[in-house]
């Protein structure tokens, strides 16, 4: 969709424009409030994607999960299928760099784990709505795994992801919760 695929490129944009300094001081107020939910001290296992230098940093929660005595769960790409599997990782160095700079987990020196392993998924996304409709970044990974998961979901984003509308399609999945510097927004939990 020409509509998406502009979204998407004006968002990145917004991301790429903000300074580190605040984007790491929104960050982490979204780390605070996450820390804070009653089902993140609840979860057993997060699975959670390791962040690009433009995204909401995932890697004080790693830090926080394993300090918890969590594990945590890093999804690895099949690029021929678009499928995704789950790894749990317990350092940073079991991780790889794959195409287009992302990290995955090294298969050799983790362990894959099933969808039902995964109490609490942190998803992530170029926008989202109040009503927990998340618009990804365009590869349809998560559009595969969504239907095999059950458990919950929340997506992190700096408040100017959240918009009043994103184009969606049938397929799409809306997230349970979305955490920015300034809100949580409950869409309902499952």
């Amino acid at each position: 969709m020409v509509e998406k695929k502009a979204l998407r490129k004006h968002l990145k944009e917004q991301l790429l424009e903000q300074s580190e300094l605040i984007r790491e001081v929104k960050a982490d107020a979204i780390f605070k409030r996450v820390i804070a939910l009653a089902e993140w001290e609840a979860a057993t296992c997060i699975g959670i994607t390791i962040s690009r230098v433009f995204e909401v940093s995932t890697s004080k929660l790693i830090e926080q999960a394993w300090r918890e005595g969590k594990q945590v769960a890093v999804p690895r790409c099949k690029h021929g299928t678009r499928e995704m599997e789950f790894y749990l990782i317990s350092a940073f160095d079991q991780l790889e760099i794959v195409y287009a700079g992302l990290l995955e987990p090294k298969v050799c020196e983790t362990v894959s784990i099933l969808a039902s392993d995964i109490d609490l998924l942190v998803l992530p996304g170029m926008a989202f709505t109040a009503a927990g409709d998340r618009l990804g970044f365009g590869g349809g990974y998560y559009d595969r795994f969504l239907p095999t998961y059950d458990g919950k979901m929340m997506a992190l984003a700096f408040d100017f992801q959240v918009l009043d509308f994103v184009p969606v399609e049938d397929h799409d999945i809306a997230v349970d919760l979305i955490v920015t510097e300034e809100r949580v927004i409950s869409s309902g939990w499952k």
